[in-house]
């Protein structure tokens, strides 16, 4: 379909009338939707599957992994934990409020809402955020990436095979059809994707005032420390791994490691031997090996690399025709370089000689960049590790490991300042699509005149020894 600003401007309209109607405020109405969307995955599995090859190049079991799978874990703790969340909050209103003494919090739904996911995990990053929608009692539209065609078609199959499109409808086409979407009058906006685009967002979201969340990259990229008491096996099998997951395109990747001198040669050796070992030694011909987005994607990984082919010491291969390119470890890099100073998004891999000694001084550098969404530190030490991990300023990470703090339920998926803002997964993102609501219940009797004029002469003595003790 050729989208029109008039068409989507129908289509937001219809779910403003569609929310207005209150279906969505019941709770029970939200689970069977919840139950539905997840039988919905699970029919179109093999669906998905096969569009998540075609655009990313991933094997059945990495889709799952990394897509579906999470999706049906995101939908399950979301129906389990649904009417424990929305589930309105009795407070005493205190003695100030007299003679009232209930006050209620309501977790209402936003209304409509716009969601604009990435082409990276298109599925994942799509009805995992719908999901929490959902859960909030809010209508959307999603507009998917351009790039990932064929899981936007899944989706759109999928979705429009599901619910109405007066609930929830997937949009595609390109960035003229997103901002056809974002001059629209939302009243939440959940965007995924790099900070650049965030900023614009955020300053058409501003016109309306509309609430938004970003998941956003990072700037400057995410960053893994590796100290020279580390486990070296260890976090070579972990970051090898990491890295050829989705090609490096992933927004919590490790962007660049960071490795004490002390431990460097053995670290390298170790981070070759696991690349092959999980790989093989032409990963660039492997079909098991995702693939880059587009030869866009490709074209600026390659040019890259060879900008620094003078210190490629593992990989710099690739093959234009299936746009796979091989992980390929850039040594020695300086902790200012350009190559470490933003996000990369592909599998070229900087390694950073460090002192371990000065090794604080390098987290305050990292700390005077933007703001990263994941960081990574491998050590035994984990008195330094645990100061670090709650001190600086990131999304979420983990201590000698990578990634799987995304997999724990009941905790926030977040990022901060070029990271993002806003935070969802489980509960969190049923209050990320609701917002709180506080209602006093008043009574017609013995009501104290202690509030109101007059303020002198004899009553403010009285009034004044009142408030300070009500106010203790």
């Amino acid at each position: 379909m050729t989208y029109t600003q008039e068409k989507i401007q129908e289509i937001v309209a219809n779910q403003r009338r569609f929310f207005r109607s209150g279906v969505t405020l019941d709770v029970k109405w939200r689970l069977h939707q919840l139950k539905k969307l997840k039988a919905a995955v699970i029919a179109h599995e093999e669906e998905l599957e096969k569009a998540l090859y075609e655009d990313l190049g991933r094997s059945k079991t990495e889709a799952y992994l990394c897509d579906i799978g999470p999706v049906i874990v995101e939908i399950n703790e979301t129906i389990r934990g649904l009417k424990k969340w929305a589930r309105p909050e009795k407070h005493f209103s205190g003695l100030m409020c007299f003679p009232s003494t209930r006050t209620t919090v309501y977790k209402l739904p936003y209304g409509v809402s716009l969601i604009i996911s990435p082409f990276n995990f298109p599925i994942l990053l799509t009805l995992g955020v719908l999901t929490a929608c959902i859960a909030g009692g809010n209508t959307a539209v999603i507009k998917t990436s351009s790039k990932s065609a064929a899981c936007t078609k899944a989706l759109q199959k999928l979705i429009a095979e599901t619910f109405p499109e007066n609930y929830i409808t997937v949009i595609d086409g390109g960035h003229d059809v997103a901002d056809m979407c974002l001059a629209q009058r939302f009243d939440k906006i959940f965007y995924t994707g790099s900070p650049e685009v965030g900023k614009h967002v955020l300053t058409q979201a501003a016109k309306n005032l509309t609430s938004v969340a970003l998941e956003l990259g990072g700037e400057n990229g995410n960053w893994c420390i590796v100290r020279k008491d580390a486990d070296i096996k260890d976090a070579a099998r972990k970051i090898a791994f990491f890295k050829l997951c989705n090609a490096g395109q992933i927004c919590i990747n490790i962007n660049q490691v960071a490795v004490a001198d002390e431990i460097a040669d053995s670290f390298i050796e170790a981070l070759k031997k696991e690349f092959i070992r999980q790989i093989g030694e032409k990963p660039e011909e492997n079909e098991e090996y995702p693939k880059l987005i587009n030869d866009a994607a490709y074209d600026k990984c390659r040019k890259t690399a060879e900008e620094y082919k003078d210190r490629i010491i593992f990989g710099g291969k690739g093959n234009k025709e299936t746009r796979r390119f091989a992980p390929t470890m850039i040594y020695p890099v300086k902790v200012d370089e350009d190559i470490v100073r933003h996000e990369l998004f592909c599998p070229l891999l900087p390694i950073v000689p460090f002192k371990d000694e000065e090794v604080d001084k390098l987290m305050e550098t990292i700390a005077d960049r933007e703001h990263s969404l994941a960081m990574y530190v491998f050590t035994k030490d984990m008195k330094w590790a645990n100061k670090v991990m709650s001190t600086q300023q990131y999304g979420g990470g983990c201590i000698n490991e990578v990634c799987i703090h995304m997999m724990v339920k009941g905790v926030p998926f977040n990022g901060v300042g070029h990271s993002g803002m806003g935070a969802y997964h489980g509960e969190w993102g049923f209050r990320e699509f609701t917002h709180p609501t506080t209602v006093l219940k008043g009574k017609t009797r013995f009501n104290l005149p202690l509030r109101e004029h007059p303020y002198t002469g004899k009553h403010e003595k009285v009034k004044m020894f009142l408030l300070k003790i009500f106010e203790r």
